[in-house]
């Protein structure tokens, strides 16, 4: 546990998974690309080397006692205590959504604010014993949980992707800023228009045209917060053809304008922004 503000209380990274638990205080969280609003008990796993900051909205010289409570472990040792048993491979689609950050809700977070403090409050074994209890349970509800960031930490394919879908999302991943037709996707793979379709539905979660629009905002986002470029340069740039459907399709997915990203992201994350003559100079 620590306080806010605290050294540790500020946008990074690091190699190992954090569930983070928020006691006291509410203001804006940002995982990853996604900026969001938190409060007392919001609680977020967050994947290897995917950064993250929570910022509380108190008075200048004011202090939250105990406001951040978390518990990290390796990906080494995740992947044991997946290969465990059967009874853990449910934990496997837990930590892979955990690259882009899940928020938990429900009964999920009930049960994960409980278990992280008797945690907390526990010694020898029965951390052990208390910490895969805790997996089970935010692995057992997938519905009660939420991905955060379109960005993973290594801007990976959905695990366990079919060479299919590998195609399908390289492809758009490579040429999101283009006009892309779900039928030239589609016999890329091999297949009719209606059937990949419904096998892109199935396999993803979205439709290929909000797959498609979510993959040029998260590049959006990455223009916002790392650059000055005009929102209406970066609009064309990622592949919308008109500012007011770029506009719709952001605030969709981010629940905020262009313009209010690149401002919260900036003074979230003091994200530094990319200097191309330094860039080419490299």
């Amino acid at each position: 546990m620590h306080d806010y503000p605290h050294h540790l209380a500020k946008w990074h990274h690091h190699p190992e998974y954090e569930l983070h638990l928020i006691q006291e205080s509410s203001g804006e969280m940002m995982i990853g690309d996604y900026v969001g609003d938190f409060r007392p008990g919001s609680l977020v796993l967050t994947g290897p080397g995917l950064p993250h900051n929570w910022v509380s909205a108190i008075l200048p010289g004011a202090r939250v006692p105990d406001r951040d409570m978390l518990i990290q472990f390796s990906p080494a040792f995740a992947d044991k205590v997946v290969a465990l048993c059967p009874e853990f491979q449910d934990l496997g689609a837990l930590f892979s959504d955990a690259a882009r950050g899940v928020e938990f809700s429900g009964e999920t977070a009930e049960a994960g604010r409980r278990l992280l403090r008797e945690i907390g409050a526990a010694n020898g074994p029965q951390r052990l014993v208390l910490f895969l209890e805790l997996m089970a349970a935010l692995a057992g509800r997938p519905e009660e949980r939420r991905i955060l960031s379109r960005a993973a930490a290594g801007d990976v394919a959905p695990p366990r992707a079919s060479g299919k879908l590998e195609v399908a999302i390289h492809h758009i991943s490579e040429n999101y800023a283009t006009p892309i037709r779900l039928a030239q996707v589609a016999g890329l793979c091999g297949m009719e228009a209606s059937a990949f379709s419904r096998f892109f539905k199935k396999q993803t979660g979205h439709t290929f045209a909000r797959y498609v629009n979510g993959t040029r905002v998260h590049s959006a986002c990455n223009l916002l917060s790392r650059t000055d470029k005009p929102v209406t340069d970066i609009c064309f740039e990622v592949g919308f053809n008109n500012v007011a459907n770029f506009n719709r399709q952001f605030v969709r997915i981010c629940g905020r304008s262009p313009s209010a990203y690149r401002r919260d992201s900036r003074r979230i994350g003091t994200i530094p922004r990319r200097d191309p003559a330094t860039e080419a100079r490299a």
